[in-house]
């Protein structure tokens, strides 16, 4: 044993590891990503990067029923996508223990949401297990697994942005031996055909009844007894800034297993205490139960549904301000939303956009590419969700011919979120006849997470060599003809320009795949290293026509344009948009 200094992500990743797990499988998605990242890190398990979340639980489970202890990681929203497989496998149960972890983003720091997934538990029918710290992340992961196995049952792993990113002291262990379980042919426990899901379900809720009893024993749930009347009930991170607010001033109700609730421990500890709060963020979940068992107590009177939740917002919500504020000055920072990085390819292909916004409506999709929402480029005007950039914009295609507008809609996706959920809606684009033109933004990783690799990339997670699935590929044999498909390099405007003007008279589906890597992978960053550009202030006359790009290495002083050397990553694009010939290459003319 050892101690060390892990975020929640790495110490759930050792948790796994200790735990003896052997198949690991997941899609990025922060606040979830390092988990698998870490996971890898274990040679004893086999770990890789999935198409999307709905596939890694999928290919999770077959491991589990085969036998291996196995784990799914991804982030709240990545949930939806595995939901299908996940309320099956509620009936089913596992054979190996199978742990699903889900990384909930109160705030939307990098979500399209802040949804509470631990309503998930009761629906699936599943156990549920919610860890505060990083050493509770190590321990409880060994615990879901042992529970899994005992109980029949996949475990719901829930973690928050808080937990996943926070680091703490946690002391280590070695990894347990555990021998993959046999395989056992059993078409009535694994094979849901109605005639057997209603026998399974009838099984589940029974296992329900004994997890209950549990519940109410595991140390997982635990009575912290102060002096005083006042009793808080709370998990996860909450706890941290319950126990910041109040002190040693209250008893605590710390639930770390939290489906099923521990109903007579919640009625026994309701009753030791004369006033009852419930700290928690997003929904009122153990508030619901804790009223629905005749107490009162009082939480989401007090506390916000939305965002995050901190020991500020807890103090003031149960003790009012106190007066003795923090300094404050009447300073505020300007604003600075977040852009494209320089160099990004992306740009070049937004500002073609932008040129022939009067005859395109746009739909946007999940990546780093959805920055192309806002100024200056205002490329699309819709974000749903992973795969809907194509989707939706078939509908939206049928409505605006409805009312007679002409406009062309273009749906823009990523190279990896169209491995994720795009493939199937530019099936039915082609088989529909949609008259969209589907956009394929290539930059030859997965951007947004930290450059994980996908199907179309000639890596796998372990470093291996993988086969390279290739895009244009796949759109021709979506039965898309070659002449209503051009791959273009966007940062050459004029290719693109052209390609985005024929998707506009063409009459029927195009595609454009807009193929460039981005700008900080290693082997982009090899080819322009050194290449750098620079303004000439005598031949600059200040129109700015180069800054529509909003490249970040770019800004404006005394009327003219200057170039940050430091932070130019060499792409040239400005100076192609540049009609006076005032920036160069660093060197060009001595």
């Amino acid at each position: 044993m050892k101690k060390v200094i892990m975020s929640g992500n790495e110490a759930a990743a050792r948790g796994a590891y200790e735990a003896g797990c052997a198949f690991a499988a997941a899609y990025p998605g922060t606040p979830s990503t390092e988990i698998l990242e870490n996971v890898a890190r274990y040679k004893e398990i086999n770990a890789r990067w999935s198409s999307n979340e709905k596939t890694a639980l999928e290919e999770a489970a077959g491991a589990s029923i085969g036998g291996a202890r196995a784990l799914a990681a991804m982030k709240h929203v990545g949930l939806n996508v595995a939901a299908d497989p996940m309320f099956t496998l509620g009936y089913t149960g596992v054979n190996g223990g199978l742990v699903i972890v889900t990384a909930d983003d109160p705030g939307c720091h990098s979500s399209q949401n802040e949804q509470d997934n631990r309503l998930y538990a009761p629906a699936a029918k599943l156990a549920m297990i919610e860890p505060s710290d990083s050493q509770e992340c190590l321990d409880y992961m060994k615990e879901a697994f042992d529970i899994s196995e005992r109980f029949d049952i996949p475990v719901l792993f829930r973690m928050t942005t808080r937990v996943c990113h926070s680091k703490s002291l946690v002391e280590t262990g070695e990894k347990r031996e555990t021998k993959i379980r046999k395989y056992v042919s059993a078409p009535e426990k694994y094979a849901m055909l109605p005639a057997a899901a209603r026998v399974r379900h009838a099984v589940r809720e029974k296992s329900l009844a004994a997890l209950k009893e549990f519940s109410d024993s595991t140390p997982l749930n635990r009575i912290e007894r102060a002096k005083g009347d006042t009793g808080i009930i709370t998990s996860g991170i909450s706890y941290q800034y319950a126990r910041e607010a109040f002190g040693e001033g209250a008893s605590y109700l710390k639930l770390g297993f939290t489906h099923p609730l521990p109903e007579k421990l919640i009625a026994s500890f309701a009753r030791e205490v004369k006033r009852l709060y419930v700290i928690e963020e997003g929904e009122p979940y153990i508030e619901n139960k804790v009223r629905s068992m005749g107490f009162e107590c009082s939480g989401k009177d007090r506390l916000p549904v939305c965002g995050e939740l901190n020991s500020r917002i807890v103090r003031e919500a149960f003790f009012g301000k106190s007066g003795d504020e923090p300094l404050a000055l009447d300073l505020s920072a300007p604003p600075r939303p977040p852009v494209l990085c320089a160099g990004c390819p992306h740009r070049g292909f937004f500002y073609s956009i932008k040129k022939h916004k009067k005859d395109i409506v746009g739909v946007g999709d999940i990546g780093c590419y959805a920055l192309g929402a806002g100024a200056p480029f205002s490329a699309f005007d819709t974000v749903i969700c992973m795969g809907s950039g194509i989707s939706s914009a078939i509908g939206l295609a049928e409505a605006l011919k409805m009312q007679g507008d002409s406009r062309k809609v273009f749906g823009m996706i990523g190279d990896s979120t169209f491995f994720h959920s795009g493939i199937t809606g530019l099936i039915d684009a082609s088989h529909s006849g949609a008259g969209i033109c589907v956009c394929i933004l290539d930059n030859s990783t997965t951007a947004m997470t930290g450059h994980q690799q996908h199907p179309g990339t000639a890596a796998a997670l372990s470093g291996e060599p993988a086969k390279q699935i290739n895009i244009t590929d796949i759109v021709r044999a979506a039965g898309i003809g070659e002449d209503s498909v051009r791959v273009v390099d966007p940062q050459n405007i004029r290719e693109t320009d052209e390609a985005v003007e024929s998707a506009i008279k063409h009459e029927g589906l195009f595609v454009i795949i807009a193929k460039s890597p981005c700008a900080l992978l290693k082997d982009a960053a090899k080819k322009n290293a050194g290449r750098r550009f620079r303004v000439d202030a005598e031949k600059c006359s200040g129109c700015k026509s180069c800054m529509r790009i909003a490249c970040p290495a770019m800004s404006a002083r005394a009327g003219k344009v200057v170039i940050d050397e430091g932070s130019c990553a060499g792409c040239g694009l400005c100076a192609k948009l540049c009609g006076l010939g005032a920036i160069t290459e660093t060197g060009e003319d001595g």
